[in-house]
């Protein structure tokens, strides 16, 4: 776990208008998060896992342990039911409201992130570096 703790700042973003599109974002949202270019900054406190996001248009921030199902209200105001798991070395968070379900998996390579979040058939990712 602690390779993923850090900050991250993203660097490219490919076909993530379309996953937000899936979750059901509105179009002014999707324009604002299509330029957006958020730091995400993974810290560890002991057996709790926090993932704050931050950037000029929106604040979010999550707390959690691994392996049990916790609360979480998005960036997009969804309020879901979530579980993040280790497997394989890759950090797989899993989001489930509305009987839909989105899947975010990280990975971490030295000192970059890849951020690939998939919804049904659709599948982006968001890359990410060090700060």
């Amino acid at each position: 776990m602690e390779r993923f703790a850090g900050t991250w700042r993203l660097v490219e973003s490919k076909n993530f208008d379309e996953y937000m599109k899936g979750l059901g974002v509105g179009f002014a949202t999707r324009q604002i998060g299509n330029v957006t270019k958020p730091t995400t900054i993974i810290s560890l406190d002991g057996d709790k896992v926090k993932v704050q996001t931050q950037s000029t248009f929106k604040n979010t921030e999550v707390s959690f342990k691994l392996n049990e199902e916790f609360d979480e209200c998005t960036a997009d105001d969804r309020k879901c039911k979530s579980f993040v798991t280790i497997e394989d070395g890759k950090m797989k968070h899993v989001q489930k409201w509305d009987g839909k379900e989105t899947i975010l998996i990280r990975e971490v390579d030295g000192d970059k992130l890849v951020l690939t979040l998939t919804l049904g058939d659709v599948v982006s990712t968001r890359h990410y570096e060090k700060a």
